[in-house]
């Protein structure tokens, strides 16, 4: 039994498809160089990283999962609201630092993060994915130094991704 956990944990921490941190937010922004490029009021910010065997299909997944999530509370306070049925608004910020794996040493490795081209490729189709819907979206600038400023919500914090879907 402990050696199942232990290697769930392995893959699902380690061994993942396209990673995604959501924070439920009243407000969050990002700047570039000072200059405000994404910018939402209540909804959902999503910090995404791609990992080198990442697909389209991951990010069409996690795209649907994470608009559809239903963390926003209802009359009686439980989490039964998506970001459509409150009117919010998603703001989309890549990351690749989500796939660092710091198991070994004091220094992050990078090795399972997509190329930035790929990477690239991926977050613009996680995006237009999440554009399909009727929920507002604006982002950050893929590659760039970015300033992200957020107020959480509650906090609600979730980590999702796509590990084992297939």
């Amino acid at each position: 039994m402990v050696g199942r956990f232990f290697a769930f944990l392995h893959r699902s921490c380690f061994k993942t498809a396209v990673r995604a941190v959501v924070q439920r937010v009243s407000e969050a922004r990002v700047a570039v160089g000072g200059t405000i490029v994404g910018e939402i009021g209540r909804g959902l910010c999503v910090l995404l990283g791609v990992g080198q065997d990442d697909t389209e299909r991951d990010a069409d997944l996690l795209s649907r999962r994470i608009v559809g999530l239903r963390v926003f509370e209802d009359e009686a306070g439980r989490f039964d609201r998506s970001l459509d049925d409150v009117g919010g608004a998603l703001l989309v910020v890549s990351q690749f630092t989500l796939l660092g794996d710091c198991r070994k040493g004091r220094r992050p490795s990078f090795t399972a993060a997509a190329s930035p081209a790929r990477a690239e490729t991926l977050y613009e189709h996680f995006v237009a994915r999440a554009r399909d819907g009727a929920v507002p979206i604006a982002t950050g600038r893929f590659g760039a130094r970015m300033a992200l400023t957020l107020v959480n919500d509650g906090p609600v914090t979730l980590l999702l991704d796509t590990a084992g879907e297939w």
